[in-house]
């Protein structure tokens, strides 16, 4: 009978313990929390301003969070050191602000003053800290707007090293310069390692290198130090994405064998994201020699794509944006090239099965769901907060305001929501609403403004300060904004889920019946 009693209080206990807010023991992987939608976009070659934003409203409306987008050196600085062309690239950066995406900015292409062979647009330049120095004055010019570079693109082909032979260790320099640099002009930019080509080649062929142990070199000569996120590319050429790995193999999951080379030169805290990803699906009257990343049919495409990600989402936990190959070209590839039907939306805006079917997997993509959510999670959103690094985050970054005044956003589905601070956070006041009015319970001042206090953090843990509960269903959207901008940071939010807590007559109800279970079955073995 007291054992009945006992275990009545344990599960009663258990059971109030689940409805409070708990942070998870495991650190997640910094930028996986993200929006995994992106795209490879062409803004650059428009002329016409509408279709730039006819492309990002399209986009936007699929939910795609991400523009992948090629900052070319030559044109913004093309006449001499220190002789900047910015505006069409200002352009497209308070663009991409205006719809609410983010960019991943691709920096090559040097122009003809850095090097004396101008023979090939792709070579790098002859001083490669003149590379770190336009990689300095990029980060700087779009401080806190762009906040993820990629350094080079797929230096292991040699088309795109300057029809030379590759070097690993050659680009290994190259992305050490750009890294300090870049963390020079901006302590919180996030570096992109070069995606590489997938390719079984090796240097004595054509030139080009085997992904894997180009990558195998470029960790020998001490890359790992040098860039925040592994960028990869993930074609799925005439396979499915769930075909396993194979070091002879080119197929979607070849991604996992970059993976082991990182994990065994100690990257596992770090990210991988996809820079071009998908399946090319032209006319089955196209001739095979021709097609260099094999055919689909467009139904397969479509499938493959959002089935691609789906599956990596659920395997892959170092996994973050999938930029797909590629949202819209500017009329610049024919109708009868294979790369013409990687596209999402035709030339003239009309959209691909593809497209509908990204679109159809998005939908609630923005919500949170019960659990812990980063502050790179596609249900937050701000206006004048921002990303700062910090070693005591739960993921590397938290969020402060830049100003009195700044809002942040965070939509959810869920009864409650508590916020995460960082170890030490100072007693700071943030004014609270929930579904566009100040949430029941809360303190208000006296212009009717409910606030809520985070207390000090000294301990070496983070504190989860609770905003909100007892909410009904549906969505929720919560909006934060400092009293004193230089206080408050916000690590995470936690979701929590409608789980009651056990009534004390449930509980004592509950040592009851096991108390009387107990009781019935001392007298059946004292019987027997």
């Amino acid at each position: 009978m007291f054992t009945g009693v006992i275990s009545a209080m344990v599960v009663g206990w258990f059971w109030y313990r689940s409805s409070m807010p708990q942070l998870p023991k495991a650190a997640p992987i910094p930028h996986t929390d993200v929006n995994p939608l992106g795209a490879n976009f062409f803004l650059d070659r428009e002329v016409e301003r509408w279709k730039q934003e006819k492309t990002l409203e399209m986009a936007s409306a699929a939910g795609i969070g991400w523009i992948k987008q090629q900052f070319s050196w030559e044109e913004i600085e093309p006449h001499g050191k220190g002789e900047f062309d910015w505006a069409k690239y200002d352009r497209i950066v308070d663009l991409a602000e205006r719809y609410g995406m983010q960019i991943i900015a691709r920096l090559d292409r040097p122009p003809d003053w850095t090097r004396e062979d101008n023979q090939f647009k792709t070579r790098p330049p002859d001083n490669v800290e003149d590379y770190g120095d336009f990689v300095y004055e990029f980060v700087n010019r779009f401080r806190g707007r762009v906040r993820y570079v990629q350094i080079w693109n797929e230096p292991n082909l040699t088309a795109e090293w300057g029809f030379q032979r590759v070097d690993a260790v050659a680009y290994t320099r190259m992305l050490e310069v750009a890294y300090r640099r870049a963390k020079e002009a901006d302590p919180n930019i996030f570096v992109l390692s070069a995606p590489l080509a997938i390719t079984l080649e090796d240097a004595s062929m054509r030139g080009n290198h085997n992904d894997l142990v180009f990558l195998e070199q470029m960790y020998q000569a001490g890359a790992g130090n040098h860039f925040d996120i592994l960028s990869a590319n993930a074609f799925g050429l005439d396979r499915p994405p769930e075909d396993p790995p194979d070091p002879s193999v080119l197929n979607f999951r070849r991604v996992e064998l970059q993976r082991e080379i990182m994990e065994r030169y100690g990257d596992v805290h770090k990210p991988v994201w996809i820079n071009e990803y998908g399946w090319n699906a032209p006319p089955e009257s196209f001739p095979e020699e021709i097609l260099t990343w094999e055919r689909v049919t467009e139904e397969e495409q479509a499938a493959y794509t959002v089935r691609g990600i789906i599956w990596a989402r659920e395997h892959w936990p170092w996994l973050g944006v999938v930029n797909i190959w590629y949202f819209r070209q500017v009329g610049d590839v024919a109708s009868d090239r294979p790369a013409y039907y990687f596209a999402l939306v035709d030339p003239e805006f009309n959209p691909r099965p593809v497209y509908e079917a990204v679109r159809e997997t998005a939908q609630g993509m923005d919500v949170a769901t019960p659990g812990l959510h980063q502050e790179t999670s596609p249900a937050i959103s701000a206006r004048r907060w921002q990303m700062v690094l910090d070693t005591e985050a739960s993921a590397g970054a938290a969020l402060i305001p830049g100003e009195v005044g700044g809002e942040l956003f965070f939509a959810f589905a869920g009864n409650g929501a508590a916020l995460v601070t960082l170890p030490g956070q100072e007693s700071a006041r943030l004014w609270i609403e929930v579904d566009g009015k100040p949430p029941a319970g809360m303190p208000m001042d006296e212009s009717g403004r409910a606030y809520v206090d985070l207390p000090s953090a000294t301990s070496e843990l983070q504190a989860v300060v609770p905003l909100v509960d007892g909410l009904g269903e549906g969505v929720h959207h919560l909006m934060l904004s400092p009293d004193n901008p230089s206080s408050a940071t916000v690590d995470a939010f936690l979701v929590t889920r409608e789980v009651a807590p056990a009534p004390f007559y449930v509980l004592w109800g509950g040592c009851a019946v096991l108390a009387l279970a107990g009781l019935v079955l001392w007298r059946h073995g004292a019987r027997y």
